[in-house]
């Protein structure tokens, strides 16, 4: 696989030694990352149309190589741990013996990467519609990447992600969903419809954790998924990561359990001998995700306490959400 770059046909983004986002959700606002080298030809890695997306790979000189589909950036090498790690050991590490795992998006291999660290995880599923990011992940990025899609209990599925869940029932014990933004071909993960669908493929006592944005940006979505959540879930929650690359360096999850005995995945129930080789993830960042600032908290009505279930837990919350908290 050969970059399709070349003198005669500039990459859309780049201008002047420097990759800037363009994306229609975050108006007003634009991320930049400066070029390895100023030269276009020497920087970028890799540019084409997948016939799903635009797929351009370039080296930063900060943030190392670089991936971007139609104009945004979905993972750098130096901070994707970040997100990774938080995406799948917040659901992995709340579920008692997770067995069977399906990856929704992810053909990047960054939360493949994470997932096949749990010993106890017998298969995984890999439903990714567009082959070639993978093809780019595995020659672009770190060679732990290459090695994850190598799995034995690896299974990859091309397909539409929305089809597959549908068809697919009390079959997963973790479902992580991996989704671009809310536009274009992703827009149906975000809808109530597929969530129900995840509700049916998961297993009694399942997990699922979504991809759910920013709350600097898109409080009214994230209202939204974490409302659909809770009336299709048992219970539902929105955490959240610090991701330098992403808009605005924060985005958030929604983890949603099904099943009584679940409860909430505000606390870890196992703590993998792994975890204290991670960058990101711990016991503590684990429970310090569930705790938001006032504004997003009152806004989606969730507890900043993981005693939900204590008397004076929503007293504790009232008297915190005061009238005139707000954010100018």
């Amino acid at each position: 696989m050969t970059t399709t770059n070349n003198n005669k046909q500039a990459v859309p983004g780049i201008r002047d030694g420097w990759f800037s986002e363009t994306e229609a959700m975050w108006p007003g606002q634009k991320f930049s990352l400066a070029l390895e080298e100023f030269s276009e030809q020497k920087s970028v890695l890799f540019h084409q149309d997948s016939g799903h997306q635009k797929i351009l790979v370039f080296r930063s000189a900060q943030y190392g190589n670089v991936l971007v589909l139609d104009g945004v950036i979905q993972l750098t090498e130096r901070d994707e741990f970040a997100f990774h790690e938080m995406m799948v050991h917040l659901p992995l590490c709340s579920h008692p013996n997770p067995k069977s795992v399906c990856i929704v998006g992810g053909g990047d291999g960054g939360v493949l990467r994470q997932v096949r660290k749990h010993k106890c995880v017998k298969s995984i599923t890999l439903v990714e519609i567009d082959p070639m990011v993978t093809q780019v992940a595995k020659q672009y990025f770190r060679q732990d990447i290459r090695d994850a899609f190598e799995d034995p209990r690896l299974t990859i599925v091309q397909d539409d992600a929305a089809n597959f869940i549908a068809a697919r029932e009390a079959e997963f014990d973790v479902i992580i969903t991996d989704n671009g933004d809310p536009i274009g071909p992703a827009q149906s993960l975000f809808e109530p419809a597929f969530y129900e669908k995840m509700y049916n493929a998961l297993a009694p006592e399942g997990i699922v954790c979504v991809q759910a944005e920013s709350f600097w940006i898109h409080l009214d979505l994230i209202s939204d998924l974490h409302a659909c959540s809770n009336e299709i879930f048992s219970h539902a929650e929105y955490a959240s990561t610090m991701v330098p690359t992403y808009p605005c360096g924060q985005i958030g999850f929604i983890l949603a359990g099904k099943g009584t005995k679940s409860g909430t995945c505000r606390r870890p129930t196992r703590i993998p001998d792994f975890v204290q080789d991670l960058q990101w993830y711990n016991p503590q960042t684990h429970m310090a995700a569930f705790v938001l600032p006032t504004f997003v908290a009152k806004r989606l009505g969730q507890c900043n306490h993981d005693d939900d279930d204590d008397a004076d837990a929503r007293e504790r919350i009232d008297r915190c959400f005061l009238d005139n908290c707000t954010i100018s």
